[in-house]
């Protein structure tokens, strides 16, 4: 019985890695320009780590994640993302003696739900998340950040700024804005309904067409916040100036999990349509407390490979995959050996090469030079072993030149 993958969890071919490691080569060069560390923690967490850092109230904890209770009875779940599991790690390494720290995360998440374009049951994400710096700064630095990624991978998207607000100013904004849903119930979707009493902030971010004249008329955060979150906000939106950032103010832009306060920022492109964010992040200064460290801001983003991945194709960006310089095409058994030996002559050297192992007559291995994207091609026989000379085909060209096999590296480099 042939077995099938499980749904919305999928395979990456070869064809497509490449796309993939261009985007998480060109995170790691440019995240270790701004200070980036990388850390890397396990894909399964205590259950109870994601019910306190993310929200149990939450659409993830509540709907979503992969709970199992495992031989020794403890609770454990699939991460359903990277924040919760780094600030764990920061807090049970004693990080936050060393002073503020920078890390970076790339790795599967797990989330059940509904599997559509972009959006799959294990998917993956490449994140940044800064510990210990409260200014302002470090908000707009790492905004920079995403924006110089995200250039560099030739994506344009448009920059959405907003502030959740903190303790001081979100309690009464959000017992209002609970006041103005409940009185409005009957216009709204059942997921709204639903979420009217678990998280009403994630209300302002549903997409069903009919709930958008209520959402329009809702009260607005960014008119309620107090002077601390204000101060923050117009501090960040001067340094993006700085920066030379471009951004816009969106009252309604919320981040789904608890954790988040004051900054809120997401980057959206058109590219897909519909599933127009690429990346998001903010402010989340109570989550270190809260999972049992001592008082720490932070903040960071996540941004998800297969959306960005998606992108890339979608603006036509061939991935930069890497082909065999040589292919070394032998024509009987003494061609064979000395086929073997160049190949690892030239791979010590540093260079790529590959020879069809079965054999065959020239025409197929010629066939198989090309399906693999050789750029030249030898051919190796009894008569060139003898006399250290063939002949160096060049596949786009046709063209053939003579070669000493002993200069072979030194030629296909140039």
């Amino acid at each position: 019985m042939k077995i099938a993958g499980v749904k919305g969890m999928n395979d990456v071919l070869p064809g497509e890695v490449a796309r993939w490691q261009e985007m998480e080569q060109v995170a790691r060069e440019v995240f270790a320009l701004y200070g980036y560390r990388e850390v890397r923690t396990p894909a399964v967490e205590h259950a109870q780590l994601f019910a306190r850092g993310v929200g149990e109230a939450t659409d993830i904890v509540n709907k979503e994640m992969y709970v199992f209770e495992d031989k020794g009875e403890e609770l454990l779940a699939l991460r359903p993302e990277g924040t919760a599991g780094t600030v764990r790690a920061f807090i049970e390494h004693g990080a936050f003696v060393e002073g503020p720290q920078k890390w970076f995360y790339l790795g599967p998440m797990f989330r059940r739900e509904r599997p559509q374009k972009g959006r799959y049951r294990q998917f993956h994400q490449i994140g940044c998340e800064a510990f210990g710096i409260a200014e302002p700064g470090i908000d707009a630095e790492q905004i920079a950040l995403l924006a110089d990624y995200l250039g560099r991978l030739g994506v344009t998207a448009e920059l959405k700024l907003n502030s959740v607000g903190d303790q001081a100013c979100r309690p009464a904004y959000l017992a209002e804005l609970k006041a103005y849903l409940t009185a409005r119930k009957a216009q709204l979707c059942p997921d709204c309904n639903d979420r009217i009493e678990r998280n009403p902030l994630r209300v302002l971010d549903c997409k069903v067409e009919s709930c958008q004249p209520v959402l329009d008329g809702a009260p607005r955060l960014l008119d309620r916040l107090c002077d601390g979150c204000r101060t923050h906000l117009d501090q960040v939106k001067g340094a993006l100036d700085a920066l030379g950032v471009a951004y816009r103010i969106e009252p309604r832009l919320v981040r789904g999990l608890d954790y988040y306060v004051r900054t809120a920022y997401e980057f959206t492109s058109d590219a897909l349509g519909a599933q127009s964010a690429v990346a998001g992040g903010g402010r989340y200064d109570g989550l270190v407390e809260t999972l049992g460290g001592p008082p720490t801001p932070g903040i960071g983003f996540a941004l998800g490979e297969e959306r960005l991945a998606l992108i890339l194709e979608k603006l036509g960006r061939a991935p930069p995959e890497r082909r065999p310089a040589v292919f070394l095409v032998s024509a009987d058994a003494a061609g064979a050996a000395e086929a073997l030996r160049r190949a690892a002559e030239l791979r010590r050297a540093g260079i790529a090469c590959e020879l069809d192992a079965r054999g065959g007559k020239l025409k197929a291995q010629f066939k198989q030079a090309e399906r693999v994207g050789a750029r030249w091609a030898v051919v190796l026989g009894g008569a060139e072993v003898e006399s250290g000379q063939a002949k160096l085909k060049d596949l786009r060209s046709r063209e053939e030149t003579p070669v000493a096999l002993a200069d072979l590296a030194t030629r296909v480099r140039g």
